[in-house]
């Protein structure tokens, strides 16, 4: 048996290599069919690994509150007591801060930059998942005090700092307001609020939320809020209680509507997960339509093989040969054909991935399933589209096929 099939595989790759050009093109409908699933798969598995990745960097387990204009247009900003109320009054709350930002021209050494100011205190940076790189962050005094103290994000340092130098203890000053460097925080992707205009979470100076609300806001109100609960509460459950003390506080009759809107960075990332999952199912089923063609041509060369070998089939079978041996020849070459086809896809969607992954600045994800499941799905279309043909020539009458010019 074993020798038998290995006699049929070396046949069909013999007839494979006799016409090359044929094959290579027979088979290119499967190599782009297999290329642009597994690219599709993979790039949209980059994508949901880059949002997850942005998400978590706005903090887990977080919400963040921001005022919106009431049924009279009218925007409410929130103040530090509503704060510490949300910190004290509502169960499961780890720790609640306020921020504001601003948009600032910071200078050094003769260079300057256009930047995001944001004021924060410790509680910010543990809600937002903010790491300290180098230095350290603001002291309880420093923030009781608004002092003039600033901890630069890693862009900063790259635009306005000197080369190999640290700039802990250096005076900067942002636009007309000096500061003295205390701390530099690690690589983020994304942040609330932070970023400037250009939404780099790496391109900002933060510094005590007085000393911002003071020196360029100049009032004490909270352009948005962020808290951050302990995972054993029920994010919903947060959500309500979170709601019915800010009506309460802001004096919202019943059938008003809120004049603040709530964000959970965990729904966010959970519904950015599933339209990008089902984004790249879609994507990747139009994709496949390519494999139908390909194994569609698959059937129309190997029909035109069938009828340019009618003779020697007719020979084979004159001789002894069985018809489940000729029909096993035919499909051997058949899903050959489409094996050859999807090795060559996998490969091309591997180059691919990585040079478009490196474009669009997008972690590379090699699922190894999607590989496989491709790989034998073209095998399978070459057993589909490849059987009928093979069966033809089976059933061929050997005085018949000795007759056919």
């Amino acid at each position: 048996m074993f020798r038998m099939f290995g006699a049929t595989l070396l046949l069909s790759l013999r007839e494979i290599r006799r016409h090359i050009m044929r094959s290579f093109l027979t088979t290119l409908g499967i190599i782009i069919g297999v290329a642009a699933v597994i690219t599709m798969v993979t790039l949209g598995n980059g994508l949901t690994a880059s949002v997850q990745e942005d998400i978590s960097d706005l903090g887990s387990d977080v919400l963040i509150v921001f005022p919106v204009r009431d049924d009279q247009g009218i925007q409410h900003p929130f103040r530090q007591e509503d704060v510490d109320v949300i910190t004290r009054q509502l169960a499961g709350v780890v720790g609640a801060a306020g921020s504001v930002s601003a948009t600032a021209i910071a200078f050094f050494n003769g260079q300057d930059w256009s930047t995001s100011v944001q004021g924060a205190n410790m509680a910010f940076f543990d809600a937002q998942a903010i790491d300290i790189a180098e230095g350290r962050g603001f002291s309880d005094q420093e923030e009781e005090a608004g002092k003039a103290v600033c901890v630069v994000g890693p862009t900063i340092v790259e635009e306005i700092f000197i080369d190999g130098e640290s700039p802990l203890g250096q005076n900067m000053r942002i636009g007309n307001v000096a500061c003295t460097v205390v701390g530099v925080t690690g690589e983020r992707s994304n942040s609330v609020g932070g970023g400037g205009g250009n939404n780099d979470a790496n391109d900002v100076v933060l510094m005590p939320l007085k000393a911002v609300q003071r020196r360029f806001t100049g009032s004490t109100d909270l352009q948005y809020v962020v808290i951050k609960y302990d995972p054993a509460y029920s994010s919903e459950w947060i959500q309500d209680q979170l709601r019915a003390l800010l009506r309460e506080r802001r004096v919202l009759q019943d059938g008003e509507s809120d004049d603040f809107n709530i964000i959970d960075t965990a729904e966010i990332n959970e519904t950015i997960s599933t339209v990008t999952g089902t984004m790249t199912a879609v994507v990747g089923a139009i994709a496949a339509i390519s494999l139908l063609v390909g194994g569609i041509g698959i059937m129309n060369i190997m029909l035109v093989s069938v009828t340019e070998r009618t003779r020697e089939i007719g020979i084979r079978l004159a001789i002894g040969a069985l018809g489940r041996e000729v029909r096993m020849q035919f499909l051997t070459e058949a899903v050959v054909l489409c094996c050859l086809g999807g090795m060559a896809g996998i490969l091309l969607a591997l180059g691919l991935s990585i040079w478009l992954s490196n474009m669009l600045d997008m972690p590379f994800i090699f699922d190894p399933v999607v590989n496989v499941i491709s790989f034998v799905f073209s095998a399978m279309m070459g057993i589909a589209f490849g059987y009928y043909p093979a069966h033809r020539a089976s059933q061929l009458d050997p005085i018949e096929a000795l007759r056919h010019e």
